[in-house]
């Protein structure tokens, strides 16, 4: 059976996150509905990675199975025309018989953007956190420097019953660009807020609430209480899903 893969993005602020649940807006059902309607046929997608509420992609991933060839160039320009603006399909593509877009990913790859001007800028007030406290961003580097490699993300990491915290973090850092900070973080897969708990936990590094050097000790201690919380939603952006070894 012939298998599609949609490469997309979506503004999440419209939607209670990407996953499909009765009674509330979610990117899947907007998506699917938009295949459904140019396909005139049933479809069931997989997604690369859940985004929650509020959080946006530039470069999610959707794969699907249908028991007919697609054209693929109509398809995508069905979706950004039902779907759009909000969710834009920028590829589709058939793909050999197998390929999931959850099951084959190797890594994903977040953005968290912080604007730390004078004044919230309005363009960014969707996509990034105004932070006007001073920051440390180096203490913030050193911070993030302790996120690396395979280790348990409990402190960081909403609690999922029968579900592993263990995790391999391949890159995290923290660069600026005038007064927008970024975030730049991968990993083979993500727990649930983990990605905003490490901005939580660095922004409290960078205001000099938290030493550096306590980050090791609040990951060992394998407790949600012992981090700081979770940054808001809206600043946070799936960029990218590799399915080939990280690159690094």
């Amino acid at each position: 059976m012939p298998t599609y893969r949609i490469d997309l993005a979506y503004d999440g602020s419209g939607f209670r996150g990407y996953a499909r649940n009765a009674g509330i807006r979610s990117v899947q059902e907007v998506l699917e509905d938009a295949v459904e309607r140019a396909l005139q046929a049933p479809v069931e997608t997989v997604v690369a990675g859940r985004t929650d509420a509020g959080v946006h992609a530039r470069g999610q991933v959707v794969s699907f199975e249908i028991d007919r060839p697609v054209d693929t160039e109509r398809l995508r320009r069905s979706i950004t025309a039902l779907a759009g603006p909000e969710v834009v399909a920028f590829r589709v593509g058939e793909v050999p018989a197998g390929f999931s877009a959850r099951f084959s990913a190797m890594w994903r790859r977040y953005h968290y953007l912080v604007d730390t001007g004078p004044a919230p800028d309005p363009l960014l007030r969707f996509h990034s956190l105004w932070v006007d406290d001073p920051l440390d961003v180096a203490a913030m580097g050193r911070a993030a420097a302790h996120f690396l490699g395979e280790r348990d993300f409990a402190s960081l990491c909403r609690a999922a019953e029968s579900r592993s915290t263990i995790r391999r973090v391949l890159q995290a850092g923290w660069h600026a660009e005038g007064d927008l900070l970024t975030f730049d973080v991968a990993a083979s897969s993500f727990c649930h807020q983990m990605v905003r708990s490490m901005v939580a936990l660095c922004l409290a590094v960078g205001r000099g609430r938290v030493d550096a050097d306590d980050v090791p000790g609040i990951l060992d201690a394998g407790d949600r209480n012992a981090a700081r919380g979770a940054a808001p939603p809206h600043g946070l952006i799936l960029v990218e899903v590799g399915y080939r070894p990280w690159p690094g």
